[in-house]
């Protein structure tokens, strides 16, 4: 902070500026346009430009498609926050704190019961900015506390992946959250009800290799990069050239990997309509 600010702060007949270059404008980060926050907000965080989906987290996912009123957060399951006593050049314990005050969440997972559009559902959305989205016990616990609400409700789970995959700082624990959601997967498929996956930019590693490609329908945002290893990696193991667009969400559905790719305006109609049907098919 500059000691000009710093005299303008101190004194009261100064009018304080309430507002900045950087929280009235928005780089695109599909196109690199400018593009005002407010016509941003206004377009469901999608560019009017060029159309490229930013990311978001679970406040605004449940605002733009839960019915008005009907949402209800559940609590953050409890978890050991640093079993293994981790220490890279920070504390694991440091990140946490870090990503809690930046992400406003307690974890990557957040989990809300609501309607869309006079359907019942249970919703978890994983939040990218929150360590990227990376699955440990609390986003395991929070998956496996999600399908059990959505069986006491006797409603469909709706899951929104966006994930760099497996965290690192816990190990062996983080990767057994992979057989742990899948179980879950199967009692709710027990319970006859329907599991819906949305995929979201990015969702990728031991997400994408568990719950997040296990879904009754499987739905993503337009250009969405889903996959498990990164592009780089498989190009050095094959030693080829990977086909241009390779793991967007336009290339997996044309070759079957997902059903549907749906913009974010038309994606709570969609999820209402596939949840509709599901759930008269479930109960016949």
């Amino acid at each position: 902070m500059s000691w000009i600010t710093n005299v303008r702060n101190a004194l009261p007949f100064v009018a304080k500026r309430e507002s900045s270059d950087e929280n009235l404008w928005h780089k695109c980060k599909g196109c690199g346009q400018m593009v005002f926050t407010k016509e941003l907000e206004e377009n469901l965080y999608v560019c009017p430009k060029c159309d490229h989906h930013e990311r978001i987290g679970p406040k605004l996912r449940f605002a733009q498609i839960l019915d008005e009123g009907s949402c209800a957060e559940l609590p953050v399951p409890k978890v050991p926050e640093d079993p293994l006593k981790f220490r890279d050049s920070k504390r694991y314990t440091d990140r946490l704190k870090a990503a809690r005050t930046s992400a406003h969440e307690q974890d990557a997972l957040i989990n809300a019961r609501g309607t869309i559009l006079g359907h019942r559902v249970v919703m978890g959305v994983q939040d990218f900015a929150f360590m990227g989205g990376s699955m440990g016990l609390a986003v395991g616990e929070a998956f496996v506390r999600g399908v059990e609400e959505a069986i006491r409700e006797k409603a469909p789970y709706v899951i929104f992946t966006a994930a760099g995959g497996a965290r690192m700082q816990e190990g062996i624990l983080s990767l057994m959250q992979m057989p742990r959601s899948t179980v879950a997967i199967q009692m709710l498929h027990d319970a006859g009800l329907p599991y819906v996956v949305v995929l979201t930019d990015p969702t990728t590693g031991g997400v994408t290799a568990s719950y997040a490609m296990l879904g009754d329908v499987q739905i993503s945002e337009p250009n969405a990069l889903i996959g498990f290893a990164g592009q780089r990696v498989i190009e050095s193991t094959i030693r080829e050239k990977l086909p241009e667009g390779f793991q967007r969400a336009e290339y997996l559905l044309d070759h079957g990997m997902l059903d549907m790719v749906v913009h974010r305006k038309e994606l709570r109609e969609r999820l209402a309509t596939v949840i509709g049907y599901l759930s008269v098919a479930q109960a016949a």
